[in-house]
C-alpha cells in the first residue's frame, strides 16, 4: 500500500485500469504546458522541493569563525482535484459495461489541467511560482479576430525573440477561442492555418486551457523548467454504501530562467 490508499477502495483491478486509462484519456490533450516548457522527472512522492542554487542571509554559528546559511529552496504544489462516482456505475464496470458514467472523473482533469496550465503561463502567487506571461518584458502583440491575420503576428512575436537573440524552435500556446480558430481557420492563400504556423515555428501548437490569448515560447531548452514529483495519479479517499469518492494528485514546482524567451499574443 502507498500514499495513494487504491487497495483500500471497494473497487476491481479491472475497474482501476477502467479508471486510470480514462484519466490519462482526458489529461493527455490538456495538459499542454508541459508540452512546451522542459519537464524534468517525475521525482517520487517523496522529493518535496527544488534546489534554486541559492542561499539566504548568514545566520548566528555556536561557534566563532564559522558561518551558516541556509539553501533556499522552492516548495512543491501538491495539488488535488476529488470526484466521486456512483456504487452502481462502479459495479456496472466491474460487470463489463462500457457506458459508465465517468463524467465526475473527466470534470476532474480538466479542472487539474487547467490548474497546471495556468501555474506556468498565469504563475501562482500563493505557491511562489512566477507566471511566463507576466514575467516576460517583451511587450504584447495585438492579436484581431481575422484567423488570415493570425500567421503574421506569430511571425512577428517571432522575429521579435529572434532579434533578442532567443532561438528557436518556438512553440505557441492557445487558449480554447485561439485553438478552434487555428484548427478550423486557413492562410489568405488557403493553406490550413495550423499547418502555416508550424512552418513559421518549426515546433509545436498546443491547447492550452486556463490561460487567455495565445504565448509564443522559445523552444532552445533552458528556460522554462517544470519540475514533477509525484506525476499525476488516481488515488482513493473514502465511500459510502453508494458512492466512492477518488483523487487525482500531484506535486510540481515551475522555474522560469530566462523570461526574455516568450512573447504574448493579446
Amino acid at each position: 500500500m502507498n500514499h495513494l490508499f487504491r487497495d483500500l477502495a471497494p473497487v476491481t483491478p479491472d475497474t482501476w485500469a477502467m479508471l486510470d486509462d480514462e484519466a490519462r484519456t482526458r489529461l493527455a490533450p490538456a495538459l499542454g504546458a508541459r508540452k512546451l516548457v522542459d519537464f524534468e522527472g517525475p521525482l517520487g512522492w517523496e522529493h518535496s522541493a527544488t534546489s534554486i542554487g541559492r542561499v539566504g542571509a548568514v545566520a548566528d554559528s555556536p561557534a566563532d569563525a564559522v558561518i551558516a546559511r541556509s539553501r533556499v529552496v522552492l516548495p512543491l504544489a501538491e495539488v488535488r482535484a476529488e470526484f466521486t462516482l456512483s456504487r452502481g456505475e462502479l459495479d456496472a464496470a466491474a460487470r463489463g459495461a462500457i457506458d459508465v458514467d465517468l463524467t465526475a472523473l473527466d470534470e476532474a482533469a480538466a479542472r487539474l489541467a487547467a490548474v497546471e496550465n495556468s501555474a506556468v503561463f498565469n504563475g501562482w502567487d500563493a505557491m511562489g511560482f512566477a507566471g511566463i506571461i507576466p514575467s516576460s518584458p517583451n511587450a504584447p502583440i495585438t492579436r484581431d479576430d481575422d484567423p488570415q491575420r493570425f500567421a503574421q503576428q506569430v511571425a512577428a512575436a517571432a522575429a521579435e525573440l529572434k532579434r533578442s537573440g532567443i532561438g528557436g524552435p518556438y512553440g505557441l500556446a492557445l487558449d480554447t477561442d485561439a485553438w478552434v480558430n487555428v484548427e478550423g481557420g486557413s492562410d489568405t492563400g488557403g493553406t490550413p492555418l495550423i499547418e502555416h504556423l508550424k512552418r513559421i515555428l518549426d515546433g509545436p501548437v498546443e491547447w492550452v486551457p486556463g490561460i487567455e490569448g495565445a504565448v509564443l515560447v522559445s523552444q532552445r531548452g533552458g528556460d522554462f523548467v517544470f519540475e514533477s514529483g509525484q506525476d499525476i495519479a488516481l488515488g482513493y479517499s473514502h465511500h459510502t454504501p453508494d458512492a466512492v469518492t477518488f483523487y487525482l494528485e500531484e506535486t510540481f514546482s515551475f522555474r522560469i530562467a530566462t523570461p526574455e524567451a516568450a512573447v504574448a499574443l493579446r
